[in-house]
């Protein structure tokens, strides 16, 4: 028997609960393991332990990374940062980075699809000095008309935005450049539905993608119309000082004899030269450019505002403008012609 009890009591001791007793530890487990170490030191191998903060070129070129984030937030604080850091430097002072690569980085988002970041990037273009548009206006003009046709409302509307700032900035270089005249004009007359193929008649049945959609639009594009042509078509001012000096005896006509101020003046005969694609050639001078808008969009213009005209209210005042800005810039184009 005593055996026997001695058994039952082992039996029973596997299942027995330990009692827990005030202020003693918890007993522990027979399979514990002890996973406490010690060590010397630890590497952190990602952090920079460095008191020197980081230069402001170093942040605009982080900034400029993150352009391409998914999120709209991140990017509009990072062209909100480049916009204060451009605006804060020194007058006369270089850019934290230079246009070259600051343009090419953000003309993409000219199509973004975030209002706040195409608001922002507005505001980051016209921080920029002036003198560094013009090496790429080109460039830039590229996504403008790649979102002067885009199927978003807002997005045609902010291109318009930005194809103003360019001329403000650079006209000259944005008329004059490889496809600069041809190809706007081009994508102005699609927009708004003025082809010469139908007789220069203005329709308002096509689609909005074509048509420019309601009127808030199309007076939109027709006012910028307005801003481009005077652009290409208006005189510069440079031109006009030299024909003011010769408008008296005995200086007559001089300026048919000075140096030209361009180079291969006589580009436009082709004398040479293979077959033209006059959607990209380069129009430097003005006479050219008034001779390509007379062949393929004056018919068209003059017949469309006449309609246009005659709708009254905003759309009316856009035309009003752009036959006024069509009618001075080809007044001596005409005269020569009689």
């Amino acid at each position: 028997m005593g055996s026997s009890a001695k058994k039952k009591k082992e039996k029973k001791k596997d299942f027995q609960k330990a009692k827990l007793k005030v202020g003693k530890a918890k007993p522990k487990a027979a399979n514990f393991t002890d996973t406490n170490f010690k060590a010397k030191s630890i590497v952190l191998t990602q952090q920079s332990l460095s008191t020197n903060a980081p230069t402001t070129t170093a942040q605009c070129a982080h900034h400029l990374s993150l352009l391409t984030h998914r999120s709209d937030t991140q990017r509009r604080d990072s062209l909100a940062y480049l916009t204060t850091a451009f605006t804060t430097s020194l007058p006369g002072s270089p850019l934290p980075q230079p246009a070259s690569v600051i343009l090419p980085s953000v003309q993409r988002l000219i199509l973004d699809g975030s209002n706040a970041v195409r608001q922002q990037l507005l505001k980051l273009l016209q921080a920029l000095p002036q003198d560094d548009i013009a090496s790429h206006g080109d460039h830039l003009l590229l996504h403008v008309r790649a979102g002067m046709t885009h199927l978003a409302t807002e997005i045609r509307v902010f291109a318009l935005d930005v194809l103003e700032w360019l001329i403000g900035a650079a006209g000259d270089e944005i008329v004059s450049c490889a496809g600069g005249w041809v190809k706007t004009l081009k994508c102005f007359l699609s927009l708004l539905g003025w082809q010469n193929e139908t007789a220069g008649k203005w329709s308002t049945t096509k689609s909005f993608s074509k048509s420019g959609g309601d009127a808030k639009v199309q007076a939109k594009q027709m006012s910028t119309l307005a801003v481009f042509l005077k652009a290409g078509l208006m005189p510069n001012q440079s031109a006009g000082a030299v024909v003011a000096v010769g408008d008296h005896f005995p200086l007559w006509q001089t300026e048919h004899y000075v140096l030209p101020d361009r180079s291969n003046a006589y580009s436009h005969l082709n004398l040479f030269g293979a077959p033209r694609d006059e959607e990209a050639e380069m129009y430097e001078d003005r006479e050219d450019r008034q001779r390509v808008f007379h062949d393929r969009a004056e018919g068209a213009i003059v017949a469309a505002l006449e309609q246009a005209t005659k709708s009254g209210g905003e759309l009316g005042r856009a035309a009003a403008l752009l036959r006024k800005a069509v009618r001075d810039g080809m007044a001596d184009f005409h005269q020569e012609d009689i």
